[in-house]
C-alpha cells in the first residue's frame, strides 16, 4: 500500500469522537477505530424526517479474500436498524469531507467543512430533487 493511501485513511482520525448532530437531522454519532486502525466505526443515533435512524458504519479500504492490495478508495457500508445497507466513498481534501453515496461523482453526496479548531463539521447532504443542511459539533 502506498504512503498516500496510508495517509488518506489516517486523516480520518479527525472524525474520532462523539459528535452532536443538529439541523434537519438531530442526534449523535460516534467514531472510533477498530483494532489495527484499518477500519473506522461510526455508531449512529439520529432522528430525521420523523424517523429514528440507528446503525453502524464501517469505513476503510476493502481487501477481499485473495486480494494482495487494499482498494484505492476509502469505502464504507452502513447497516441500519431498518435493514438498510448503504454504500459510500469517503474523500477528505484539506478541511473538506465529501461522502459520496454509491461512488465518487455520484449526484448524491455529503460535503462538509471542518472548522479551524476541528470541532465543528458543517455541510449539506445533496441528492437529485432534495437535500438538507447538517451541523456536527464534537462533544467528546
Amino acid at each position: 500500500m502506498s504512503n498516500r493511501q496510508d495517509t488518506a485513511l489516517a486523516e480520518l482520525d479527525r472524525l474520532v469522537g462523539t459528535w452532536k448532530v443538529s439541523g434537519e437531522a438531530t442526534g449523535q454519532v460516534t467514531y472510533s477505530w477498530l483494532a489495527g486502525r484499518h477500519f473506522l466505526k461510526q455508531e449512529v443515533d439520529l432522528r430525521q424526517a420523523g424517523q429514528h435512524i440507528t446503525g453502524i458504519e464501517i469505513i476503510g479500504r476493502e481487501r477481499p479474500f485473495g486480494a494482495e492490495e487494499p482498494s484505492e478508495d476509502i469505502t464504507s457500508r452502513f447497516y441500519g436498524s431498518q435493514g438498510e445497507t448503504l454504500d459510500y466513498v469517503y474523500e477528505l481534501n484539506g478541511d473538506t469531507l465529501t461522502i459520496w453515496s454509491g461512488g465518487k461523482g455520484s449526484p448524491a453526496y455529503y460535503r462538509a467543512r471542518f472548522s479551524p479548531d476541528g470541532d465543528t463539521l458543517s455541510g449539506d447532504w445533496v441528492w437529485p430533487g432534495g437535500g438538507y443542511h447538517a451541523e456536527q459539533t464534537r462533544v467528546h
